[in-house]
């Protein structure tokens, strides 16, 4: 009987030895196919994330821009070509996409975005610049004709003693980098390419979730004005097709609409003007949205502060004739007022 207990005792050990080599054995495959599917999965990220990079190195190009009409603003219209006087005005569709793909480029990597803004000089007037001079209009300017009126200073990356440029209220950057022991954000322009270092009173920083996806695009050589919007499939439409007037070279009042990228700073439904050198209010502009300084893209001015709106105008498309603003048909102005959004959206001023 005690044999027999011993001979099973030896038999049940045997088999629980075998058991658990077996499991062991089993946890062992298991353990490496679990980490044959994480190495592949590593791998297989590691190939994507390979794959966006050289995407992202190379940059794209006005010929990887989709654009297609889908208008949802209709009045005024132009086409694509039209005539003015004993000539041919266009939409320049190739500088379009070559602007639209630029704000492709930029978003492709995060990045933080700011504003530089000194409307009426309310951060404070700019230092002088390295080489200055008077302009036209008597005002102190830089080298590149940007005035110290409403401008933001822009310092060489660590060299502080005096400003190489100013930036323009409005201009879009991207923030590089923040010194809060000397109040100094490093910004890379994109109307100005390169990098400055700008006191932070001048920058508003923008939400880190911002996406441009709202662009408004003013000709002032065909003198006209478009709206294009990215789509959820990544392609551009093209939202409406006017005729603008914008700013005029007429001192010592009407200044050109500046050229470059802005941010869409601010909106008045009715937006007061002075008459030339006065402290009298002469009119209202309608639907009035500000991009830079005392630029906005607005409908119908109205030489009456009490007048109705009036929804067009004869000088629409011809010649610059504005103080520095982007006139508009009324309607297309409160279109543009309603459509874009402040602080996210964007207004590119070409020639």
């Amino acid at each position: 009987m005690i044999k027999n207990l011993y001979i099973l005792r030896v038999i049940f050990c045997a088999l629980f030895a075998f058991i658990l080599t077996s499991s062991c054995q089993q946890n062992t495959s298991d353990k490496k196919t679990v980490s044959d599917t994480e190495k592949r999965t590593a791998d297989s990220l590691a190939k994507v994330k390979a794959a966006e990079e050289e995407v992202r190195k190379k940059p794209l190009t006005a010929s990887d821009i989709n654009l297609t009409k889908d208008l949802e603003y209709d009045k005024h219209t132009l086409e694509d070509e039209y005539p003015y006087k004993d000539t041919t005005r266009i939409f320049q569709w190739d500088k379009i996409k070559e602007r639209l793909a630029e704000v492709e480029n930029f978003q492709r990597m995060p990045h933080r975005y700011g504003v530089l803004q000194n409307h009426r000089n309310k951060n404070k007037e700019a230092p002088l610049v390295k080489n200055w001079k008077r302009n036209a209009y008597k005002r102190v300017a830089d080298s590149l004709g940007t005035e110290r009126w409403q401008g933001i200073p822009l310092y060489a990356t660590g060299q502080h003693d005096a400003p190489e440029l100013y930036g323009r209220d409005g201009y879009l950057v991207i923030l590089t980098a923040h010194d809060t022991t000397t109040a100094m954000m490093e910004v890379e322009g994109i109307s100005l390419p390169g990098k400055f270092d700008v006191p932070d009173r001048y920058v508003k920083t923008l939400e880190d979730t911002v996406i441009f996806d709202r662009v408004v695009i003013v000709d002032v050589t065909n003198q006209n004005i478009t709206t294009c919007q990215k789509t959820d499939k990544g392609a551009w439409k093209i939202l409406s097709m006017n005729p603008a007037t914008s700013g005029v070279h007429k001192p010592p009042f009407s200044t050109e609409t500046p050229l470059g990228v802005y941010v869409v700073q601010q909106k008045k439904k009715k937006m007061m003007f002075l008459k030339d050198g006065t402290s009298s209010i002469q009119g209202f502009a309608p639907y009035a949205t500000r991009f830079s300084n005392g630029g906005y893209i607005h409908g119908v001015p109205v030489n009456n502060p009490n007048g109705k709106i009036v929804e067009y105008s004869w000088s629409l498309g011809t010649v610059p004739r504005s103080h520095m603003c982007v006139r508009n048909a009324s309607s297309h102005a409160e279109f543009v007022y309603n459509w874009t959004k402040t602080l996210s959206s964007l207004i590119i001023v070409i020639e």
